[in-house]
């Protein structure tokens, strides 16, 4: 019998603001806009260790720390070939398809490694981000992890990640 754990946790204070725009397929990109976003994280195991999948008090500052690292900040996909990014003295200068161009100060963007600003890439960099500090900080590995990125009430995207051999 396969026997599954799990914990969900979704505070108040697993939040963050932030601003992004979307490069679609064809080049287009959507207007520069922002989200009050929220986050849902749900961890799986498939055993106990001291009666518990993963201790509360442990995992609720590791979101949080993640969130408040995306707080506040222009959000910009490093890996989208389409855009191209440079800096230019304290500023990074972004060129679209559409030949737009953007320059914003270095210290209100964050580059993320990843190929678009969508809730569902967003999401994948959430999970990686808290899969990397739970292993750094406790040498533990979910068996499985769910990071719910919520754009608007009602509106969100779910990333799901098994970790292979556990």
């Amino acid at each position: 019998m396969d026997i599954q754990y799990s914990i969900q946790v979704y505070k108040q204070y697993f939040n963050f603001a932030a601003s992004h725009f979307l490069i679609f397929e064809d080049g287009t990109r959507e207007p520069l806009h922002g989200h009050n976003y929220r986050v849902k994280f749900r961890g799986e195991a498939g055993e106990l260790k001291g009666d518990m999948v993963f201790d509360f008090l442990d995992i609720k500052p590791i979101v949080r720390k993640v969130c408040d690292s995306l707080d506040h900040k222009l959000l910009l996909p490093k890996l989208n070939s389409k855009l191209e990014i440079h800096t230019e003295d304290n500023n990074y200068i972004v060129k679209t398809p559409c030949n737009c161009t953007f320059s914003f100060p270095k210290q209100d963007v964050l580059m993320l490694p990843i190929l678009n600003t969508s809730a569902e890439r967003l999401a994948v960099y959430i999970c990686d981000q808290v899969r990397e500090r739970v292993l750094n900080e406790y040498n533990f590995r979910f068996k499985s992890l769910e990071i719910e990125v919520e754009e608007t009430p009602g509106q969100s995207a779910i990333y799901s990640y098994k970790e292979e051999g556990l």
